[in-house]
């Protein structure tokens, strides 16, 4: 990317970008909130490949793009109100950044070429029944087999998110349960999840979907070699990894995509004949949500660089997370208020009354209810928004 280009110009070239390369079937279910299936995030990843922009937070040595925080914000929120599927976050953004910091060289030529690629398809094994947001607490042990060769892991991971589609995992064990302390006993391994004794078990959720997932394992053996850092100190790697996932977490593009969504619903919604856009009350907390908006873009733009510069308190990253999620469900719920009965799953039946086939409502209203209730899981994945408080609390005001 030539160094001399204006932020703007920039910015044009990744719009023109995605006006010819963003399939339309992928932005017209991004944007109408339709479930998206693994080959369409799959068919987004490898356009997104073939253009070298499949990484734009990696370092250029290993495929990144080479941009400068606010280009990879600016490509973010392009990406986000075109309406462009997200990327896998697992493997592009989370577990990448640990093999780059952690990662032997044997590591790093094997998984980030299949990354980029997407060649593999990564799921975190993080939280247990037990063990969620008191992550130091979890209890799936791995323990060396006789000859040293491997590790055997025992135990269950819960709330696995896409478990179902993954061939690896990044995941954390408990190797020394008599560590001093919970977190010095925790290493971080990569799982592939074909071995035998690892069962998936799927998890219904509350909008009808199955993406999330029990992990179990039996005897599972797991090569030494995939063993990431040092012996129980998957900690560090593990707080790597949740600050690069937070760190995206405000989102700020995602929040401007659904603002603009609920803009639309307010003028095409009419109540007694005229539009919810022009009641005043409607209008007021559309434009709070507008204001607080662009606050968080200002604030994300200023938290970025100080925790690229090293110069923070250690919070940023969870005040990110907060902001950005609390906002968009927000913009969300009024979403939800605003197109009423609509959202409900009812449908008009046939003059033959044998079938339903027709929607109750306007077309667009149809999947919010599933999408806002599957949407909820965002101010509890990478930490409760709750957590985030006391990480704030500790870090930001020393409570």
């Amino acid at each position: 990317m030539p160094d001399d280009l204006t932020h703007e110009e920039f910015r044009a070239q990744v719009q023109g970008f995605l006006a010819t390369a963003l399939p339309h079937h992928l932005s017209e279910k991004v944007l109408g909130h339709i479930p998206l299936e693994p080959d369409d995030i799959l068919e987004w990843q490898r356009i997104l490949r073939g253009r070298g922009w499949i990484a734009p937070n990696w370092p250029l040595e290993y495929g990144g793009t080479g941009w400068s925080a606010e280009q990879q914000r600016i490509f973010d929120e392009e990406c986000c109100v075109a309406g462009a599927p997200e990327t896998l976050p697992f493997g592009l953004r989370m577990v990448a950044p640990v093999l780059f910091t952690y990662g032997t060289e044997a590591q790093k030529e094997r998984y980030l070429p299949r990354i980029l690629d997407s060649d593999d398809w990564w799921c975190q094994g993080f939280s247990e029944p037990d063990s969620g947001s008191d992550l130091a607490s979890l209890r799936t042990r791995a323990e060396l087999s006789p000859d040293g060769a491997a590790f055997v892991v025992n135990g269950q991971k819960t709330w696995t998110t896409y478990a179902q589609h993954a061939n690896t995992m990044f995941c954390l064990v408990r190797t020394d349960p008599q560590a001093p302390r919970p977190q010095l006993g925790i290493s971080f391994l990569i799982i592939d999840m074909t071995t035998p004794g690892v069962t998936v078990s799927p998890i219904r959720t509350l909008d009808g979907g199955q993406e999330i997932n029990d992990v179990f394992f039996d005897n599972v053996h797991v090569p030494i070699d995939n063993l990431v850092g040092q012996l129980h100190g998957g900690w560090n790697c593990a707080k790597l990894l949740l600050d690069h996932e937070r760190l995206g977490a405000a989102r700020v593009g995602r929040s401007r995509r659904e603002l603009n969504f609920l803009t639309r619903v307010a003028a095409q919604r009419t109540v007694g004949g005229i539009p919810l856009a022009a009641r005043p009350d409607v209008a007021e907390r559309i434009a709070n949500l507008e204001i607080e908006l662009l606050a968080l873009e200002q604030t994300s733009r200023r938290l970025g660089e100080t925790m690229r510069a090293g110069k923070g308190h250690g919070a940023e990253a969870s005040i990110l997370k907060y902001l950005g999620t609390s906002l968009v469900l927000r913009i969300l719920e009024l979403d939800i208020e605003l197109a009423g009965p609509h959202t409900l799953p009812v449908r008009k039946r046939s003059s033959s009354d044998t079938q339903l086939d027709s929607v109750a409502g306007p077309r667009w209203a149809d999947p919010l209810a599933r999408f806002h209730l599957n949407f909820r899981k965002i101010a509890i994945y990478g930490g409760s928004s709750e957590i985030q408080k006391n990480i704030i609390a500790q870090k930001a005001f020393r409570l």
